[in-house]
C-alpha cells in the first residue's frame, strides 16, 4: 500500500490546481468590475495630477520625473486593461468547452495581476512635489525674422566671438536700423552650431529699472528663485557665484546707459574666463561708457537689399509687375533711406494698394506728411526715444533746426554752427569756446546716430526718416514749436502769407520762387531760409516789416539785385546772408541792425558801393565776409574803407578782397585787421612780384582760404622767416590762377610742421611751374587740381625731396591733372595713396605711369582718361595693369 501515499499526493496537488483554475474562470465577472473601479479611480488620480502639472508648466516650472514615470505606467497598465476586458467581454463569461475554460482562465488571471499593478499606482500617486524649476537649455530661441543685407556684420560679430582678445561687443546704430534683429539672430545660430558657452543668455534691457532686468532675466535662465525680499546685492552675489562658474554669452538688447557688470553680478568678460558680452545702444557714447572692445556700427542698407526687404513685405509680387507702379516703388524705398524699420512699415502698409492713383498718393503723404501713413507713428515713437534721450534742450532745438534743409543734403558743419549762434543756442560768447561747442553739439548727435557725416568731412546730414521725425516733433508732435519746411520741393511761388502766421521757423530754400509780393505777418519767426531760389528777383518794399523776431536770413544764391528798405524793421537780425546775389549795393537802412553779428556778403561779384553808414553802426559785427566782392576800398566820401572796418571792435573774422596793389600795401598798414582776416582773394595787382605773408603783425596766422587770380608779374609768396617752421597753421585751400611768372609757389622751404592744415591745392594756367614737389610734406591735403600749366615736367621731383616717404598724401582724395603737355610723372616712385579715391587725366601726352601702388586693389582709385591714353600707360608688372583695368573709366 505505500505506492498509494505518492498517488494521492498527487491527485491532491491537481485538484488544487483545477480549483484554483475553475475558480479564475468562474469569477471572471468579479475579477473585470475590481480592474474596472481600480482604473477609474486611477484615471481620476491621473487627472488630477495632470492638472497640477499644467497648472506648474503655466508658471514655468517642469514636471519631475517621477511624475512623468508614474503617468507613463498609467497610460500603459490602462492600455494593457483596456484590452483584457474587451476581450473578456467579446469571448463570454461561460467556461463551455476546454479550450474556451483555458482561455477565460489565462484572461482572468492576467486582470488579476493587472489589478494588482493598478492597485500598487494608486498607493504610489502621491506626490508632494509635481513640476520644479527646470534644468535650462544652453540656449532659448527668441523669435526673429529673416536677415535681410546683415551677413556682413553677422561675419564681423562671428570673428569677434572667435577672438579672445575680444571679451564686450557693442553694437550701436540709430532705432529701427537692425541691432536687434542682428542681435537675435547671433543668438538663434547657438542653436544649430557647436560653443563652448555653457549658457547663452539674452536680455532686453531699455532704459527703466535696468539692474532689476538683468538679475531677473539672468536668474530665471540660472534657475535661481526671485526673492521679492532680498536686496539688489545680495541677488548680485548669488547671481556671481554661479556666473563665475560658467562660460557665458550674455546678449543685452537695447541698453541706453553704460553698466557696472559685477554690481549686477555678472563677471567682467575677459581673455581667462572665455565669456562675452554682446550689446546693442544707439550711441556711440554707451559703447564707450560699457567699455566695448569693439564697436560696430549697424549701417543702412544698400539699394538691393534695401529693394529686396520692401518687396518682402508688400508679399503680392503682382503688384510690382506694373512698370508705373514698379518706379513709384523704387521712389518710395528710396525715401526710406536704407532704413529697415521703414522698408518693413511701409512694405506692409502698401501691400493691398494695386492701383497707380494709391501709390502716387503714398508718395505725396511721405513728402508732406509722412506720420498720416499706417504704421509710421510707430515708427518715429521708436526714434522719439533718441530724441527724448538727447541731454539738453540746446541739443533738442540744434537737432531739430537740422530738418530745414532738404532731403539728403550735406550741410557745412562751419554754416550750421553760424545759425545756431544766430538763433542763440549757444550762448553769447563769441570765443573760440562757442564754436567748439557748435562742434562738440553735432559730434553728440552724430554720435546718438541722428545726424551723419556728409559727402565731405566738413559737412553734415540727416537721414530722410530722421528728417522727417524730426519735422513731425516740430510741426506736428509740438504745436508750440512750429515749422514751416518747403525746401527742394519744385516750388515757383511762396506759402501763402496766411500760413507763415504762427511759424516759428520757415525754410524756402531751393526752389523756383521768383517773387515775393505779399507782406506776411511773423510775430514769432526766427529763421528765414530762402537761400538758392536762383530765380528771385523781387521782393516787396514792405516784406519784412512785421517779422519783429528774426534773427537768421539767408538770401545768399538769388537774383535779387536790391535789399528792401524794410530790412531796417528787422531789429532782432543777428545773421544775414546775402552771398552770391546780384545786389549792386548795400542799403543804408542796413546800419540800423545793431544786434547782426554776421554779415556774409562773399560772391557778390555785382557790388560797387557800400556806404560808411551800412557798416559804420553794426557795432556787434564778428564775421564780414566780402571775399570775392567788393573790392574798392580806397578812401572815398561815404564810403566804406579799411579805417571804419577797423573801429568794428567786435570783429573776429573777415573775408576781403584786393584789386590794386595800392590798396594792398595800404591794408599792411592796418593791423587790427590783419589779425582778422581769414579769407584773402588778390586780383588783378599789377606789379606785385612777391605776396609778403608777415606773421610777426598777424598777417596770415589765422587765413584759411588764399586766392589769387591774373597777378601777371607775381613770382613767389614768402613768409617772414621769424615765424620758423609753423608758418600758416589755419590755412586749407589755396587757389593760384593765371600767374604767367609764377616759378615756384613758396619761397620758403615746406616741411611737415608747415602748413598742417591745407586741404585743398587748385593751380591753373601758371605756365612756369614745372613741378609742386612741396605737396608731399602736407599731411591732410585732401583735393589737387593741376591744370593748364604747359613746363609741368613733374607733381612731385625727385630733386625736390630727400626719398621714398611712407607717410606721403596719406589724407589726398583726389587728385585731377589736366592739359600738361610736360608731364612725365607724378612721383619719381611708386606710392601707396591709401585715400586715394579718384585720378582724372586729361590731355596730358607723356604721362606714362601712374606711381600707385596695387597691394590693396580693392582700395584702388578710379582712374579717368582717355581711352588711347589709357592703352599706352605701361606697368612695372602685368598684374598692376589687370588689378586696374575694373578701376578704368573712359571720358
Amino acid at each position: 500500500m505505500d505506492f498509494i501515499s505518492p498517488v494521492i499526493g498527487v491527485v491532491h496537488c491537481l485538484c488544487i490546481s483545477v480549483a484554483a483554475r475553475l475558480s479564475y474562470a468562474l469569477n471572471v465577472d468579479k475579477r473585470i468590475d475590481s480592474l474596472s473601479t481600480a482604473l477609474n479611480e486611477l484615471k481620476d488620480k491621473r487627472d488630477d495630477l495632470k492638472r497640477q502639472v499644467g497648472r506648474a508648466e503655466v508658471e514655468g516650472l517642469t514636471c519631475t520625473s517621477q511624475v512623468k514615470g508614474w503617468l507613463q505606467r498609467v497610460e500603459d497598465i490602462e492600455a494593457e486593461s483596456s484590452s483584457v476586458i474587451e476581450d473578456l467581454g467579446r469571448g463570454g463569461r461561460c467556461c463551455v468547452g476546454r479550450n474556451a475554460c483555458c482561455s477565460s482562465y489565462k484572461r482572468s488571471k492576467k486582470a488579476s495581476k493587472l489589478l494588482s499593478r493598478a492597485t500598487e499606482l494608486i498607493g504610489k500617486g502621491a506626490f508632494d512635489v509635481v513640476a520644479d524649476n527646470p534644468v535650462p537649455d544652453a540656449v532659448e530661441e527668441v523669435p526673429s525674422r529673416p536677415a535681410v543685407g546683415l551677413n556682413m556684420m553677422l561675419e564681423r560679430v562671428r570673428q569677434f566671438l572667435a577672438d579672445d582678445e575680444v571679451g564686450t561687443v557693442g553694437i550701436y546704430g540709430m532705432g529701427g536700423v537692425g541691432k536687434t534683429t542682428l542681435l537675435k539672430i547671433i543668438n538663434n545660430e547657438f542653436l544649430t552650431r557647436s560653443h563652448h558657452f555653457d549658457v547663452v543668455i539674452w536680455v532686453v534691457v531699455s532704459k527703466e529699472f535696468v539692474a532689476d532686468k538683468i538679475q531677473r532675466a539672468v536668474g530665471a535662465r540660472l534657475g535661481l528663485p526671485w526673492e521679492e525680499s532680498e536686496g539688489h546685492e545680495q541677488r548680485a552675489h548669488k547671481i556671481y557665484r554661479l556666473m563665475r562658474r560658467k562660460k557665458f554669452l550674455l546678449l543685452l538688447d537695447d541698453v541706453w546707459e553704460g553698466i557696472d557688470l559685477l554690481k549686477v553680478g555678472i563677471p567682467v568678460p575677459e581673455k581667462t574666463n572665455k565669456c562675452k558680452v554682446i550689446f546693442t545702444a544707439r550711441s556711440l557714447h554707451v559703447c564707450t561708457g560699457m567699455n566695448a572692445h569693439q564697436k560696430l556700427r549697424v549701417e543702412f542698407l544698400g539699394e538691393e537689399d534695401s529693394w529686396k526687404l520692401f518687396c518682402e513685405n508688400v508679399g503680392e509680387k503682382g503688384i510690382l509687375d506694373s512698370e508705373t507702379i514698379r518706379a513709384y516703388a523704387g521712389t518710395v524705398v528710396r525715401k526710406c533711406g536704407g532704413l529697415p524699420l521703414a522698408l518693413i512699415t511701409i512694405g506692409k502698409a502698401m501691400a493691398n494698394k494695386e492701383t497707380e492713383e494709391e501709390w502716387k498718393y503714398a508718395i505725396e503723404v511721405l513728402n508732406r506728411s509722412p506720420s498720416e501713413l499706417r504704421g509710421m507713428k510707430d515708427v518715429f515713437a521708436l526714434l522719439k526715444f533718441s530724441y527724448d534721450n538727447l541731454e539738453t534742450d540746446a541739443l533738442r532745438s540744434c537737432f531739430l533746426y537740422c530738418s530745414l534743409f532738404p532731403e539728403d543734403y550735406s550741410v557745412e558743419k562751419e554754416l550750421l554752427i553760424e545759425y545756431w549762434i544766430g538763433e542763440g543756442f549757444l550762448g553769447s560768447s563769441h570765443t573760440g569756446y562757442v564754436y567748439d561747442q557748435g562742434h562738440a553739439l553735432i559730434g553728440s548727435l552724430k554720435v546718438a546716430c541722428l545726424l551723419e557725416t556728409g559727402e565731405e568731412r566738413t559737412q553734415v546730414k540727416m537721414h530722410d526718416v530722421v528728417r522727417s521725425f524730426a519735422l513731425w516733433i516740430a510741426s506736428e508732435c509740438e504745436l508750440s514749436n512750429r515749422f514751416l519746411v518747403e525746401a527742394s520741393t519744385g516750388l515757383t511761388e511762396a506759402p501763402r502769407a496766411d500760413n507763415w502766421k504762427h511759424a516759428l521757423r520757415i525754410s524756402l530754400f531751393d526752389n523756383g520762387i521768383t517773387t515775393l509780393a505779399e507782406i506776411p505777418e511773423c510775430p514769432r519767426l526766427s529763421t528765414l531760409l530762402l537761400q538758392w531760389n536762383s530765380g528771385l528777383n523781387k521782393i516787396s518794399n514792405a516784406f519784412f516789416q512785421s517779422m519783429p523776431a528774426l534773427r537768421v536770413l539767408d538770401l545768399s544764391f538769388t537774383s535779387l539785385r536790391e535789399i528792401p528798405a524794410s530790412i531796417s524793421e528787422l531789429v532782432e537780425l543777428r545773421h544775414l546772408d546775402l552771398s552770391g546775389t546780384k545786389i549792386t549795393s548795400l542799403p543804408k537802412e542796413l546800419g540800423g541792425l545793431t544786434k547782426l553779428q554776421h554779415l556774409d556778403l562773399q560772391r557778390t561779384h555785382s557790388l560797387r558801393i557800400i556806404p560808411r553808414e551800412a557798416i559804420s553802426g553794426l557795432l556787434q559785427l564778428r564775421i564780414l565776409n566780402v571775399y570775392y566782392s567788393y573790392g574798392v576800398w580806397e578812401q572815398q566820401d561815404n564810403e566804406v574803407g579799411f579805417a571804419d572796418l577797423q573801429c568794428l571792435k567786435h570783429l573776429t573774422t573777415l573775408g576781403i578782397t584786393i584789386d590794386e596793389l595800392n590798396t594792398l600795401k595800404r591794408l599792411y598798414s592796418f593791423s587790427g585787421l590783419l589779425k582778422v582776416i581769414q579769407y584773402l582773394y588778390i586780383i588783378q595787382c599789377d606789379g606785385l612780384f612777391y605776396l609778403q605773408l608777415s606773421l610777426n603783425s598777424s598777417f596770415g596766422e589765422r587765413l584759411r582760404r588764399l586766392s589769387i587770380n591774373n597777378c601777371y608779374n607775381l613770382q613767389y609768396l614768402q613768409v617772414d622767416e621769424e615765424a620758423g617752421q609753423k608758418w600758416l597753421p589755419s590755412l586749407e585751400v589755396v587757389a593760384l590762377h593765371g600767374l604767367p611768372n609764377l616759378e615756384t609757389v613758396w619761397k620758403n622751404p615746406v616741411t611737415r610742421e608747415s602748413l598742417q592744415n591745407l586741404r585743398s591745392v587748385n593751380i591753373w594756367h601758371c605756365r612756369r611751374l614745372r613741378n609742386v614737389s612741396w605737396v608731399i610734406q602736407l599731411p591732410k591735403l585732401e583735393v589737387i587740381y593741376l591744370m593748364y600749366c604747359k613746363e609741368m615736367e613733374e607733381v612731385v621731383s625727385r630733386s625736390g625731396i630727400a626719398g621714398e616717404d611712407s607717410k606721403a598724401f596719406q589724407s589726398l582724395r583726389t587728385l585731377s591733372i589736366r592739359d600738361l603737355p610736360k608731364l612725365r610723372s607724378i612721383t619719381p616712385w611708386e606710392l601707396a595713396f591709401p585715400s586715394l579715391e579718384s585720378i582724372a587725366v586729361i590731355d596730358c601726352p607723356n604721362l606714362k605711369q601712374l606711381s600707385i601702388k596695387t597691394h590693396n586693389t580693392s582700395a584702388l582709385p578710379t582712374v579717368y582718361g582717355n581711352k588711347e591714353w589709357w592703352d599706352g600707360l605701361e606697368w612695372n608688372e602685368a598684374s598692376s595693369e589687370t588689378a586696374f583695368v575694373p578701376h578704368f573709366m573712359p571720358i
